[in-house]
């Protein structure tokens, strides 16, 4: 609960020369009256006492009393049992120099007083002073000296006193300032050290006891070294009165040592020393500082294996000394029928190792990992796999080529890897070789009344079978090893006229259908045929059935398909097709008020302007979208028909010397009619799709 002195209701009621204790820890002291006029021939002390630990602060936050030179009239005076510490008078506004203004004060111990006195008469109105005060927190660990510390090490202040800590392996005396070092239970028990006296080489603590234990395994024998700097308490009279040292070893006893003459070094011939170091409450002696060693039984000389090495290489073993064996470059340590990178031995205390030298076999790499579409070669029929031996990656051409373009040689790494010096350890890939068919072409004719396609002359060309009836649905292009493109509509059920959402109901399972890859004849099996089943069905998420836009779909197939000269990939578009180019449009659709056509047809075709194709077909109410290609002749003849949607539109690239596809059937009016030209879905407006969907990017 926050208490205020507020003193002003009873001052006047006091009498001149009037003492007030005040003993809380803050408050407000007030001239008589404040804020109206303080009194005439008046005295009033304020006597303020906080507890130990802390001082007093006392300001003012309005000050207006008689001016009067060196303050003789009236004035407010701060002092302390032996001294003043300030005497003020005037007002604030006239900023003289007695005023307090902002000033604080603050005493130097516990106790503080403030006295008012007001003469006999004033000439003017003046409404006094208001004051307040604070205990402060003294700082004890701030304000001590170097010659009279608070503390031996670290002094911690807090709000009303102090506390003493020590050094870390220090303890605090019972007189709660002072330090003592903590060393009696010191234990080495490794094969070399130094220990010291605390603090070395600083004068060491005094009234202190240190015993320093070095235990070993038997068959080792420690040695001390002293430092030449020494210097331990000593008496001109008497051994070692005050400070000592006493070494005890086995039966043997050093000691007591002390003064400034080091003892050098001490074979103690035992494998367990005890060093006592006493010191008393006097003194300022700089210490002392040696470093042990142990020697032990020798074991005999080693001798590496070969192609192998010891670490590290010394020409004498002793007791525990251990011994790492290695190979060189490309061998590996044979232990025991395991494999391993090094072996260790260590000599015993009857001075013999512990196990015998490993041999160095050299690093097999074994065979290598298939390369998927491909094979591997050795230099010789021998298939040597060892270190440095070599290897030769290929694909399996002309079907498959290798990315990335590089020497698919690989070497036989002293880590037991077959590595290939551009990318490490990391095989090649055999990429499928596309739009480069391995028979050339015939003079094209018509599709709609035309004549067959050479046999394997589009190797990419897929024909949809229904799985009940084997009869053709739709066609397809190969892209890659496992992919078809085809049109979206050959992959669901006819949906209503009104209908043009599409749902996983409405698509085709992928046990509903056949793909045929190497085939020719419509109807009559080839002997280059693959037959294949559909694993998943991917439909353009933009897919209208009703306007036929974004009519693409993919297929993915249950295995890859075996690449040969009648079954070979398609290249993907790298640029839009232009207006009047030449396209090569393949089928196994119906022909002109014809049956099915007794093989595989093609036709070769321009591409139509897409506004004339807009236009035209805008007259009968068709849209012709941007992801759309229009192709044929104005008079007609040359078209795709019924059962040839999904089929391949291709074109040859000049530029890169292969075929690629351009689009795929997706619908038209009427087969081959004057100005009704064929419709494709562009598989370039769509490529980001396709790649995104079947990882391919070429």
């Amino acid at each position: 609960m926050r208490l205020f002195l507020l003193l002003s209701p009873f001052l006047c009621l006091l009498s001149k020369g009037d003492v007030i204790v005040l003993r809380e820890i803050y408050g407000e002291i007030r001239t008589p009256n404040f804020p109206d006029l303080y009194p005439s021939d008046s005295e009033v002390t304020w006597n303020i006492t906080v507890p130990e630990g802390f001082r007093i602060k006392i300001y003012f936050i309005h000050f207006d009393l008689e001016p009067s030179y060196l303050c003789e009239y009236d004035y407010a005076k701060v002092e302390t049992d032996e001294q003043v510490l300030a005497v003020f008078c005037g007002r604030e506004s006239t900023d003289t120099e007695q005023a307090p203004g902002k000033q604080v004060i603050v005493s130097p111990g516990n106790f503080l007083s403030l006295t008012f006195r007001s003469d006999f008469s004033n000439e003017e109105r003046y409404t006094g002073f208001d004051a307040h005060y604070s205990a402060v927190d003294v700082d004890e660990c701030a304000e001590r000296s170097d010659e009279d510390m608070v503390c031996d090490h670290h002094c911690h202040n807090y709000i009303g006193g102090f506390y003493c800590s020590c050094r870390f392996g220090y303890l605090l005396h019972s007189d709660n300032r002072t330090c003592k070092v903590e060393c009696s239970d010191n234990l080495y028990t490794q094969r070399s050290g130094i220990i010291s006296s605390a603090d070395y080489p600083r004068p060491y603590p005094k009234s202190s006891d240190c015993l320093y234990r070095i235990e070993l395994e038997e068959g080792f024998v420690v040695n001390l070294q002293f430092d030449d700097s020494f210097d331990i308490e000593d008496h001109p009279e008497t051994s070692c009165p005050y400070d000592f040292l006493k070494i005890k070893a086995g039966s043997r006893e050093f000691g007591p040592i002390c003064g400034e003459k080091s003892p050098g070094r001490i074979e103690t011939g035992s494998n367990n020393v005890q060093i006592l170091f006493h010191s008393d409450n006097s003194g300022e002696n700089g210490g002392w500082r040696l470093s042990y060693t142990v020697t032990g039984i020798s074991c005999p000389d080693l001798q590496a294996p070969l192609n192998g090495k010891i670490e590290p290489p010394q020409s004498k073993y002793t007791f525990k000394d251990q011994a790492v064996i290695s190979c060189n470059s490309g061998y590996r340590v044979i232990k025991d029928n395991m494999e391993m990178d090094s072996f260790q031995i260590e000599c015993r205390k009857d001075g013999t190792w512990s196990n015998q030298i490993p041999k160095c076999q050299i690093v097999d790499c074994m065979l290598p990992i298939d390369l998927e579409n491909g094979f591997v070669t050795f230099p010789t029929p021998a298939n040597i796999t060892t270190y440095q031996s070599s290897l030769t990656y290929s694909c399996r051409e002309p079907y498959y080529t290798m990315i990335p373009n590089m020497t698919a040689e690989y070497t036989c790494d002293a880590s037991g890897l077959w590595i290939n010096s551009e990318i490490g350890a990391k095989l090649p890939l055999c990429q499928t070789v596309c739009g480069l068919p391995r028979f050339s072409r015939s003079k094209l004719a018509r599709i709609t009344g035309g004549s067959k396609a050479k046999r394997g002359i589009y190797p990419w060309i897929s024909m949809l079978s229904r799985a009940e009836s084997g009869s053709p649905f739709c066609g397809g292009s190969l892209i890659g090893d496992k992919w078809i493109v085809t049109a979206a509509h050959c992959l669901h059920h006819e949906l209503d006229s009104e209908n043009t959402g599409l749902t996983s109901a409405d698509i085709f399972p992928t046990s509903s259908f056949r793909i045929i890859l190497g085939k020719h004849r419509t109807l009559l099996k080839d002997d280059t045929e693959q037959v294949l089943q559909a694993k998943n069905i991917i439909i353009h998420p933009n897919y209208n059935s009703s306007t036929f836009q974004n009519d693409i779909g993919l297929v993915e197939l249950s295995s890859k398909v075996f690449l040969n000269d009648y079954v070979m990939p398609i290249c993907l578009p790298e640029e839009e097709i232009e207006s009047d180019e030449i396209v090569v449009v393949t089928g196994w659709g119906k022909q002109f008020l014809r049956n099915l056509p007794e093989s595989l047809l093609e036709i070769e075709i321009p591409v139509v302007d897409h506004d004339v194709c807009k236009n035209v077909y805008k007259t009968i109410g068709k849209l012709i979208t941007e992801d759309m290609i229009c192709a044929g002749l104005k008079e007609g003849g040359k078209d795709s028909c019924s059962g040839d949607s999904g089929g391949p539109m291709v074109t040859f690239s000049q530029q890169r010397n292969s075929w690629y596809l351009a689009g795929t059937v997706s619908w038209g009016v009427d087969c081959g009619k004057p100005n009704k030209y064929g419709v494709y879905s562009n598989v370039y407006k769509n490529l980001n799709w396709v790649r995104e969907k079947s990882g391919i990017k070429y």
